[in-house]
Protein backbone atom coordinates (compact mmCIF):
# COMPACT_ATOMS: atom_id res chain seq x y z
CA UNK A 1 0.00 0.00 0.00
CA UNK A 2 0.99 3.63 -0.49
CA UNK A 3 2.50 4.67 2.83
CA UNK A 4 2.23 8.32 1.77
CA UNK A 5 -1.44 8.21 2.82
CA UNK A 6 -2.03 5.48 5.42
CA UNK A 7 -5.62 6.59 6.09
CA UNK A 8 -6.48 6.29 2.40
CA UNK A 9 -4.92 2.82 2.36
CA UNK A 10 -6.86 1.83 5.49
CA UNK A 11 -10.15 2.98 3.92
CA UNK A 12 -9.34 0.96 0.79
CA UNK A 13 -8.71 -2.21 2.82
CA UNK A 14 -11.85 -1.65 4.90
CA UNK A 15 -13.93 -1.35 1.71
CA UNK A 16 -12.26 -4.40 0.14
CA UNK A 17 -13.01 -6.59 3.15
CA UNK A 18 -16.37 -5.29 4.38
CA UNK A 19 -17.79 -4.09 1.06
CA UNK A 20 -18.89 -0.65 -0.05
CA UNK A 21 -22.48 -0.95 1.19
CA UNK A 22 -21.42 -1.77 4.76
CA UNK A 23 -18.75 0.96 4.87
CA UNK A 24 -21.05 3.56 3.32
CA UNK A 25 -23.72 2.78 5.92
CA UNK A 26 -21.21 2.90 8.80
CA UNK A 27 -19.76 6.19 7.55
CA UNK A 28 -23.12 7.75 6.69
CA UNK A 29 -23.70 9.66 9.94
CA UNK A 30 -23.44 13.38 8.99
CA UNK A 31 -22.35 14.60 12.45
CA UNK A 32 -18.73 15.85 12.48
CA UNK A 33 -17.80 13.68 15.45
CA UNK A 34 -19.09 10.59 13.63
CA UNK A 35 -16.82 11.25 10.65
CA UNK A 36 -13.84 11.83 12.93
CA UNK A 37 -14.66 8.58 14.78
CA UNK A 38 -14.90 6.62 11.52
CA UNK A 39 -11.53 7.97 10.40
CA UNK A 40 -10.04 7.06 13.78
CA UNK A 41 -11.42 3.50 13.71
CA UNK A 42 -10.40 3.08 10.09
CA UNK A 43 -6.86 4.33 10.69
CA UNK A 44 -6.33 2.31 13.88
CA UNK A 45 -8.08 -0.94 12.97
CA UNK A 46 -7.88 -1.13 9.21
CA UNK A 47 -4.45 0.49 9.18
CA UNK A 48 -3.19 -2.74 10.76
CA UNK A 49 -4.70 -4.67 7.86
CA UNK A 50 -3.10 -2.26 5.38
CA UNK A 51 0.38 -2.91 6.79
CA UNK A 52 0.83 -5.99 4.65
CA UNK A 53 3.66 -7.99 6.13
CA UNK A 54 3.65 -11.62 7.13
CA UNK A 55 -0.09 -11.85 7.82
CA UNK A 56 -2.41 -12.21 4.86
CA UNK A 57 -5.96 -10.80 4.81
CA UNK A 58 -7.14 -14.39 5.38
CA UNK A 59 -4.94 -14.68 8.49
CA UNK A 60 -6.12 -11.32 9.79
CA UNK A 61 -9.76 -12.26 9.21
CA UNK A 62 -9.42 -15.51 11.17
CA UNK A 63 -7.64 -13.67 13.98
CA UNK A 64 -10.34 -11.01 14.18
CA UNK A 65 -13.02 -13.69 14.29
CA UNK A 66 -11.25 -15.53 17.11
CA UNK A 67 -10.68 -12.32 19.09
CA UNK A 68 -14.21 -10.97 18.71
CA UNK A 69 -15.66 -14.35 19.71
CA UNK A 70 -13.37 -14.48 22.75
CA UNK A 71 -14.46 -11.00 23.79
CA UNK A 72 -18.14 -11.85 23.25
CA UNK A 73 -18.49 -9.10 20.64
CA UNK A 74 -20.90 -11.10 18.52
CA UNK A 75 -22.19 -8.19 16.42
CA UNK A 76 -18.63 -7.55 15.23
CA UNK A 77 -18.08 -11.31 14.93
CA UNK A 78 -21.08 -11.64 12.58
CA UNK A 79 -19.91 -8.62 10.55
CA UNK A 80 -16.48 -10.18 10.08
CA UNK A 81 -17.90 -13.66 9.48
CA UNK A 82 -19.99 -12.25 6.64
CA UNK A 83 -16.92 -10.48 5.23
CA UNK A 84 -14.48 -13.38 5.71
CA UNK A 85 -14.92 -14.86 2.20
CA UNK A 86 -13.78 -11.51 0.72
CA UNK A 87 -10.57 -11.93 2.74
CA UNK A 88 -10.03 -15.43 1.37
CA UNK A 89 -11.51 -17.50 4.21
CA UNK A 90 -13.39 -20.60 3.06
CA UNK A 91 -16.62 -21.94 4.54
CA UNK A 92 -14.73 -25.04 5.74
CA UNK A 93 -12.29 -22.80 7.60
CA UNK A 94 -15.17 -20.87 9.17
CA UNK A 95 -16.79 -24.16 10.21
CA UNK A 96 -13.55 -25.37 11.82
CA UNK A 97 -13.06 -22.07 13.61
CA UNK A 98 -15.91 -22.72 16.04
CA UNK A 99 -14.13 -25.86 17.29
CA UNK A 100 -10.92 -23.90 17.86
CA UNK A 101 -12.81 -21.16 19.69
CA UNK A 102 -14.63 -23.68 21.89
CA UNK A 103 -11.39 -25.50 22.72
CA UNK A 104 -9.42 -22.39 23.67
CA UNK A 105 -12.12 -19.97 24.83
CA UNK A 106 -14.75 -22.27 26.28
CA UNK A 107 -18.04 -23.78 25.23
CA UNK A 108 -20.13 -20.59 25.57
CA UNK A 109 -17.83 -18.70 23.18
CA UNK A 110 -17.78 -21.66 20.78
CA UNK A 111 -21.55 -22.02 20.84
CA UNK A 112 -22.04 -18.29 20.25
CA UNK A 113 -19.51 -18.40 17.40
CA UNK A 114 -21.22 -21.42 15.84
CA UNK A 115 -24.57 -19.63 16.06
CA UNK A 116 -23.10 -16.46 14.50
CA UNK A 117 -21.47 -18.45 11.71
CA UNK A 118 -24.73 -20.29 10.99
CA UNK A 119 -26.64 -16.99 10.83
CA UNK A 120 -24.18 -15.45 8.40
CA UNK A 121 -24.10 -18.58 6.24
CA UNK A 122 -27.92 -18.60 6.08
CA UNK A 123 -27.95 -14.92 5.11
CA UNK A 124 -25.29 -15.50 2.43
CA UNK A 125 -27.25 -18.46 1.01
CA UNK A 126 -30.50 -16.50 1.07
CA UNK A 127 -28.84 -13.64 -0.80
CA UNK A 128 -27.48 -16.06 -3.40
CA UNK A 129 -30.91 -17.55 -3.96
CA UNK A 130 -32.76 -14.24 -4.10
CA UNK A 131 -34.64 -14.55 -0.81
CA UNK A 132 -36.16 -11.30 0.42
CA UNK A 133 -34.24 -9.31 3.02
CA UNK A 134 -34.69 -10.72 6.48
CA UNK A 135 -35.85 -14.14 5.27
CA UNK A 136 -34.23 -16.93 7.26
CA UNK A 137 -34.60 -20.65 7.37
CA UNK A 138 -35.03 -22.64 10.59
CA UNK A 139 -32.11 -24.10 12.53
Amino acid sequence: MDQADPLKDAWAVRRAVLGDAYVDAAAGDPRPVAGAFQDYITEMVWGVWARGGALTPRDRSLLVLAMTATLGRMEEFRTHAAAAPRAGVTQKELDELSFQIAAYCGAPAGVAARRGLAETEEARNAARHGAPDGARGGD
